[in-house]
């Protein structure tokens, strides 16, 4: 009976380590402001050294965070920003698929109406441009602006 009750407390234990979540928090003392990004999210992530990185977080130490196959010290964070996929397709979906429209009424009214309607594909092309290098809208965190960047361990039930 008695190993029985240590192995049950020993599964509820080894459960509460395993069941808690790695997070990066972004806070700001001066706007007394928090966001917690959790692992396995995607972001985008300028460098101390200029170099542009997006893709999946993912934590490796209390010190340092991998994104892709690239391993990054928190200290040379420059700039993160979220990256969600969702918003990533539907704002270049829109915007190419807005560009093709533009482009193709120009073309359209060019041909049949008036020639002064060619001039439609230059912001035609402009939206398709814009699409295809993907804007992400949402706020970055910028370590100059007095962002600091923590790893630390949530639980995902409170």
């Amino acid at each position: 009976m008695k190993n029985i009750t240590v192995l049950l407390c020993s599964l509820l234990f080894v459960n509460l380590i395993l069941a808690q979540e790695q997070a990066l928090k972004i806070s700001s003392p001066t706007a007394e402001k928090q966001v917690l990004i959790k692992e396995h999210k995607r972001v985008k992530i300028r460098t101390a050294e200029g170099e542009k990185i997006s893709g999946r977080l993912r934590i490796v130490d209390a010190h340092s965070i991998a994104v892709g196959d690239t391993q990054i010290q928190l200290v040379d964070i420059k700039e993160i920003k979220r990256n969600p996929l969702l918003l990533s397709l539907f704002s270049s979906g829109f915007l190419i698929y807005a560009g093709a429209i533009t482009a193709g009424m120009g073309v359209i009214i060019g041909l049949f109406v008036e020639s002064s309607g060619f001039l439609l594909a230059i912001p035609g092309a402009a939206l398709i441009f814009a699409g295809i290098k993907s804007p992400n809208v949402l706020k970055n965190y910028k370590a100059e602006n007095n962002w600091n960047f923590k790893l630390i361990s949530i639980s995902e039930h409170p």
